[in-house]
């Protein structure tokens, strides 16, 4: 039987439509009216010229283990049997292939590392290289399990044009562990399967989306097998085929939704993609392969998520006083490591030489399986502005300042050992002030202060002392000349601790400023309080 009797509206197009086969109006209908036709762009898809970035990463499963073995594969069950589903390159030139049992691969090559595939750390690793990418782009999308999306028409001039944007995505990836194949195209869905096909090109214009897809072969669009296969029994194997079908009898034997997936990706119709963001706490986690008690390692493991942590707060100009890290055991519950700064900041070195000094004081009791990191009250970073210099260079400050000596000495002997003196809203004198940790949230920010119009001594007896007098007048090695005041003080009657006192400077025959008060309640008498200096 010909091709043409098997399939007649295939090939002319002219085969009705049976009143139970029509597709019931909808918001996409329109594009499906003039079947004989393509549909034309719409003002919406044509208004904007998009670029579309796509990072395809087909190793993601084997790189999100990150593993150090040579010889290495994924194995994932399947009918009751764990078969290979990814293998690295050592593997692979081994013999070691993709369907083949854990059992025969073993044998095959007795030193192969398996691993369970695990599609939680995927998922975390496809989430972190979304944040990553966020620098270069507002608008980034999870495509799929493997691909990330990304608009750049909006990017180019801040990262100095195409190329070096390119140029800067590829060597990132690069440095972070992944493989990726990429490609850029006007449309969302014509750049993931330009980036599947391992084309790696870039189609700025949608007049050539046509030329760019043609080649591309059926697997790349991710259809579902049957439509593949289907359109595979008819010699159409590559996507300029199914362009060059009737759209009417396509629509009818595989579906609208195909249909409408050429006319995004031709960029006929919009493509509107979610975007993704990522949170604004900072969670971070690493499995360790084994079990390990080598402090340099775990030290290692910290400071890649200090890192981590840093392209975080920077991308978000971010910074944070405390972070919280977790070491949890097989057998035992989990080891807690706090750092607190005293100003907020989100430098991984700064960090990661806290942690360092921290770490001569940690005690595990078991080895460590994995490693959290959590950062706490984060803010909006404040930064000062530097001074130009001019004519001479000034010499640089040696030594730390005293807020890296508070943070030093907190990472030593504890956040709780290093206190500061703030004052509290409060006319008493000896309310009027209080400590405060130097590393606690919002130490960095200004205390409420009560600004008093009279001076204060600076030494201020723990107890008032009672002062003797004669003739009304105070003593104190000699009678005292008041030579400021009164101030008056009348509060705290709402507590056990209340005052009604005038204060007075007072001088004595020796020179010394005293600073005394005279009780205005039934045990009347002058007192002592404070040396001035």
């Amino acid at each position: 039987m010909s091709r043409a009797r098997r399939f007649p509206a295939l090939v002319r197009g002219t085969a009705p439509v049976p009143p139970a086969a029509r597709p019931e109006p909808g918001p996409d209908a329109q594009a499906l009216l003039p079947l004989a036709e393509p549909a034309p762009r719409t003002r919406a898809a044509t208004r904007a010229r998009e670029l579309w970035f796509c990072a395809c990463l087909p190793c993601l499963p084997l790189e999100a283990l990150c593993t150090a073995s040579a010889a290495f594969a994924v194995v994932e069950e399947q009918q009751g049997m764990h078969r290979i589903v990814f293998a690295n390159a050592a593997a692979l030139a081994a013999g070691v292939a993709p369907g083949m049992s854990s059992n025969a691969a073993l044998a095959l090559l007795p030193e192969l590392t398996l691993e369970v595939r695990r599609r939680s750390h995927e998922q975390q690793a496809l989430e972190h290289l979304a944040g990553w990418l966020e620098q270069f782009s507002s608008r980034v999308s999870l495509a799929a399990d493997d691909v990330l999306l990304f608009e750049i028409a909006g990017s180019l001039r801040l990262f100095g044009g195409l190329k070096s944007l390119r140029r800067q995505v590829t060597t990132g990836l690069r440095q972070l562990g992944f493989t990726a194949a990429l490609a850029i195209a006007p449309t969302p869905l014509a750049a993931t399967w330009l980036a599947r096909a391992g084309h790696r090109v870039c189609v700025r214009s949608p007049d050539n989306l046509a030329a760019a897809l043609r080649d591309l072969p059926l697997a790349c669009l991710d259809w579902p097998a049957g439509v593949v296969e289907a359109l595979t029994g008819i010699g159409v194997t590559r996507v300029g085929a199914c362009l060059r079908l009737p759209r009417e009898g396509f629509a009818r034997r595989f579906g609208a939704g195909r249909l409408l997936e050429l006319d995004r990706a031709l960029g006929r119709l919009p493509d509107p993609r979610p975007g993704w963001r990522a949170p604004e706490s900072f969670r971070a986690d690493v499995e360790l392969l084994e079990e390990q008690s080598d402090r340099e390692l775990l030290l290692a493991v910290c400071n890649e998520l200090l890192e981590r942590l840093e392209r975080f707060l920077l991308s978000r100009q971010l910074g944070t006083q405390r972070l919280d890290f977790s070491f949890y055991h097989l057998k035992a519950a989990a080891t807690c490591v706090s750092l607190g700064c005293a100003q907020s900041g989100r430098a991984a070195a700064r960090w990661a030489d806290l942690l360092r000094l921290r770490f001569e004081r940690v005690a595990f009791s078991e080895p460590v399986i994995a490693v959290r990191l959590e950062a706490h009250d984060t803010r909006p970073l404040e930064t000062g502005t530097a001074r130009l210099g001019f004519g001479t260079r000034r010499p640089q400050a040696s030594g730390a300042s005293m807020t890296q000596l508070a943070e030093r000495l907190g990472a030593r002997v504890g956040r709780n050992a290093v206190l500061g003196v703030t004052t509290v809203p409060d006319h008493r004198p000896q309310h009027a002030w209080g400590v405060r940790s130097l590393l606690s949230p919002g130490a960095d920010a200004a205390s409420a202060v009560v600004r008093h119009g009279a001076r204060r001594p600076l030494w201020m007896l723990p107890e008032p002392t009672r002062l003797h007098a004669e003739a009304g007048r105070p003593l104190h090695l000699g009678p005292l000349q008041l030579i400021d005041g009164p101030e008056r003080l009348e509060t705290g009657w709402w507590d056990d601790d209340g005052i009604a006192r005038d204060y007075y400077t007072a001088v004595n025959p020796r020179g010394m400023r005293l600073w005394v008060f005279r009780d205005r309640r039934p045990c009347a008498g002058w007192y002592l309080h404070g040396f001035f200096g």
